[in-house]
């Protein structure tokens, strides 16, 4: 009987302490949610700025698909919630279930010793039971039994008003589990008509986007000479930095090897020492595969930069306008974008993500863009209304390069670009999220 004491005690604590981590869980979960709820706030502030505009466009767009995104991430949260109280309600239910089963058991084993302790209860019993032994030994042992079984009954009693008192925790938790899904319930259905009314503004917008198909046309088709000429005009850039780097290596090269003649008294050895030396500086002054990255500095800066992907700050305080690569506008138009395309504030500093040297600072149309050089890697900044940097100038992270310009329907617009020497490559994974 002591045995299954212990047991039971054992049973009720793990319940206890299982119960104590969840709402640990349920925390986190609300916090989460707290976040998503800050997010949304702060896109419906970006939003009314957009609105502003005589016009609908595709910032809008993309805020209010920003915002029905974070909407449906809530809602996900929320059943999250309920599902974890689901599980806890029914696990809560089943450990009261075995808990009053358990109750119901200590509360018979008590009685019988009580029947039994009413039986026995006269001296004349109890002294009878002890001088009925068959030697001084037993009656020993019939003393300690009995001593034993009256420790027994105490710790019975005891063990029920525990198993009472933690009974009574648990009916308590479960009632407010079932409270707290309540709340949540009616938050859930909340959160459904908010996501309803965003869905149907997005449709609105839709809608009106479509309705406006020439003017769409007409702005993706400038958007797509402007990428043109910035396409053209950074493959000059780049082109140009690996010819200076190839005449810098070539310079080296050939003061290094007008040395080595100086020094060499033999002709043979001389172009034997050259032949051998000129192999080798070919395999060190390219270790990565690009002439880009010669120099110690240069190959330090490159590896730094490399090993901070997904770490970078943007550029700007902003949101996405359009993603990096295909993007599908509305009326079935089509807009590969070279890079990301951040909606900010007219005005807003634009800031290097990295430090590095300033390749080019260049104008397009009525606007200027900033090239930086990271080892082999370039980020480009277009669409500045202003530039705060020249060519040559070594940067740092964070320094402000430049200000935010306006695009063609009156927006605050970044566009910034990655590149990998020549190639493309999406800069979102290297940034911070």
């Amino acid at each position: 009987m002591q045995k299954s004491i212990v047991i039971t005690i054992t049973f009720l604590l793990f319940l206890f302490s299982a119960t104590a981590q969840q709402p640990e869980d349920k925390s986190v979960l609300q916090k989460q949610r707290e976040q998503l709820r800050k997010e949304i706030e702060e896109t419906e502030k970006a939003l009314n700025e957009t609105r502003k505009t005589a016009k609908v466009n595709i910032g809008q767009l993309s805020l209010i698909n920003k915002k029905v995104n974070l909407q449906v991430n809530v809602i996900g949260n929320i059943n999250d919630e309920i599902r974890d109280l689901n599980n806890n309600i029914y696990s809560s239910q089943l450990e009261i279930n075995k808990m009053n089963r358990i109750l119901d058991t200590l509360k018979n084993e008590y009685a019988n010793s009580m029947v039994y302790a009413y039986k026995s209860r006269s001296n004349y019993d109890f002294l009878n039971f002890i001088f009925s032994a068959s030697s001084f030994n037993d009656a020993i042992k019939r003393i300690a039994y009995l001593k034993s079984y009256r420790s027994y009954r105490e710790m019975q009693a005891e063990n029920i008003l525990r198993t009472q008192a933690m009974l009574q925790d648990r009916i308590q938790i479960l009632s407010g589990s079932k409270q707290r899904k309540n709340v949540v319930l009616k938050e859930q259905d909340k959160a459904m008509t908010q996501l309803e009314k965003q869905q149907e503004e997005k449709k609105m917008i839709v809608d009106k986007l479509k309705g406006q198909q020439k003017e769409l046309t007409a702005q993706v088709s400038a958007k797509r000479k402007q990428d043109a000429k910035l396409k053209n005009m950074i493959s000059a850039m780049i082109r140009r930095e690996i010819e200076i780097a190839r005449n810098e290596a070539a310079k080296k090269e050939k003061q290094r090897l007008a040395e080595l003649k100086k020094n060499n008294s033999s002709a043979n050895n001389n172009n034997t020492t050259a032949s051998n030396s000129n192999t080798k500086s070919e395999r060190n002054s390219t270790p990565s595969g690009s002439v880009l990255v010669s120099s110690e500095a240069d190959k330090a800066l490159d590896a730094s930069f490399k090993n901070n992907r997904g770490s970078l700050p943007w550029p700007v305080s902003g949101y996405i306008i359009a993603h990096f690569g295909s993007t599908t506008l509305p009326g079935g138009i089509i807009y590969d974008n070279p890079g990301v395309s951040i909606g900010a504030k007219i005005g807003e500093s634009v800031k290097a993500v990295f430090e590095g040297e300033v390749t080019s600072v260049s104008f397009m149309e009525d606007k200027q863009v900033v090239c930086i050089k990271h080892g082999k890697y370039f980020t480009v900044y277009s669409n500045l209304s202003s530039a705060s940097v020249q060519r040559g100038e070594q940067v740092k992270t964070g320094q402000v390069i430049g200000k935010a310009g306006a695009n063609d329907e009156g927006q605050g617009e970044v566009d910034f670009i990655l590149m990998q020497e020549s190639s493309n490559v999406n800069p979102e994974p290297w940034l911070k999220h």
